[in-house]
């Protein structure tokens, strides 16, 4: 079997544990939550130096990472300004985690599914073009075990996410390969609202789904590889408003 490719916002999950890692932690989702508004300043320094009691050197760094991730922005005599929204780096796998725990949204949710559906058709043609055996066997063993019985909504979304990840870098594309915390993103929002495991034969249509893209991707069709990468994502979609319009049945 594969090795599995890390994923990246689990990874960060994982990580937060330094003082410097959860204060940047707490403050990223606050920004995220508005509670600092654009063109506003940050707390003080010593303001911040009393709510966390860490030292002025964590504080410091914690600043340089936001300011690294586009949030902010340090100037002399003005203190530490938050940026506008279109400067921040929503691609950093750090700041997906972090919108991860926020909960999501329409708008959040289907801004990952137009940037899934503008990226992974793309990315399964040029798999195709250039795809290696060993690709192909790394695939085929993601769908036998997206195929196994027994699955939890966590595994289930583990052995799709790694399929993604393998047809990413089947095309020698650093850059796609780079937006791996998208459709890992993606794939737990969906999950949190429907997910294949809660119908065999849903599983069973979502697997073939990506076989076909498998078989597209092997016989060198571009075409084909990037329309069967749109249907999956579809059906993904689908099984999403599905759910939220039974939700909203529900409650009404």
């Amino acid at each position: 079997m594969p090795t599995p490719l890390p994923r990246l916002s689990r990874l960060v999950l994982e990580r937060a544990k330094s003082s410097h890692d959860q204060i940047a932690t707490l403050l990223g989702m606050e920004l995220l939550k508005g509670i600092y508004p654009p063109g506003t300043n940050m707390p003080p320094e010593p303001e911040l130096l009393g709510r966390f009691h860490v030292s002025r050197t964590v504080i410091r760094e914690v600043m340089k990472t936001l300011a690294a991730k586009g949030f902010v922005v340090s100037k002399t005599r003005v203190g530490t300004k938050v940026r506008d929204h279109m400067y921040w780096n929503y691609f950093d796998a750090d700041v997906l985690a972090w919108r991860v725990r926020l909960g999501f949204d329409d708008e959040f949710m289907y801004s990952l599914v137009e940037v899934r559906r503008a990226l992974e058709p793309l990315a399964a043609g040029l798999a195709a073009q250039r795809r290696a055996p060993q690709d192909i066997a790394r695939m085929r063993e993601c769908l036998r075990e997206m195929s196994r019985g027994g699955h939890t909504r966590q595994t289930f979304a583990e052995a799709d996410l790694d399929f993604h990840l393998v047809v990413g870098a089947a095309t020698g594309n650093p850059m796609l390969r780079s937006v791996a915390g998208v459709i890992e993103t993606a794939l737990v929002a969906s999950f949190i609202y429907s997910s294949p495991v809660d119908d065999p034969i849903d599983q069973d249509r979502t697997v073939a789904a990506h076989s076909a893209i498998v078989d597209a991707i092997e016989a060198g069709d571009e075409q084909a590889a990037s329309e069967a990468m749109r249907q999956v994502i579809d059906i993904g979609v689908d099984r999403i408003d599905l759910t939220r319009r039974m939700q909203a049945k529900k409650r009404s």
